[in-house]
């Protein structure tokens, strides 16, 4: 079975359940839920390092972060070496950000997607596979960046 780690702030923690409930109910995963516990007024980058933090430290391959729109988790989850986190509102881009830039978070935001995106986006992220090739080229570059950035 395939486990994967989700977090949340408190303006996507109500999607974040039903997002949960998709993953084991409906698609068969094990999820590790990093938080937030409730909708009281919390942190987002707290919850997109312990997200990242899984990933890196192998707990899973793969990430979800949900708040009010999906950048500010983004944009904290891509501060973590090997973090490719993409903010998508649309199932194209979820599924291309697996394939063409091997992206390991997906970030939205329940401000801005509703349940049924939100479940299409998930399944289209999940159900890609990164294609390689000269897209692997590419990531390396990304990867490289991280190197010089320090």
């Amino acid at each position: 079975m395939k486990t994967i780690t989700i977090g949340s702030d408190h303006a996507g923690y109500g999607l974040k359940l039903k997002i949960i409930d998709h993953l084991k109910n409906d698609l068969g995963w094990d999820v590790i839920d990093v938080g937030t516990d409730n909708e009281n007024s919390c942190d987002y980058p707290v919850f997109a390092d312990a997200v990242c933090k899984n990933i890196q430290n192998g707990v899973t391959e793969l990430g979800i972060l949900i708040c009010g729109t999906g950048i500010g988790m983004s944009m904290a989850a891509n501060k973590h070496r090997g973090i490719r986190a993409a903010a998508c509102s649309d199932v194209f881009s979820a599924r291309l950000t697996r394939e063409h830039n091997n992206a390991n978070v997906l970030c939205f935001g329940e401000r801005v997607v509703g349940y049924g995106v939100a479940c299409d986006l998930v399944d289209a992220f999940l159900g890609a596979t990164f294609a390689g090739g000269k897209h692997q080229r590419r990531v390396d570059q990304i990867t490289a960046l991280e190197e010089t950035e320090r």
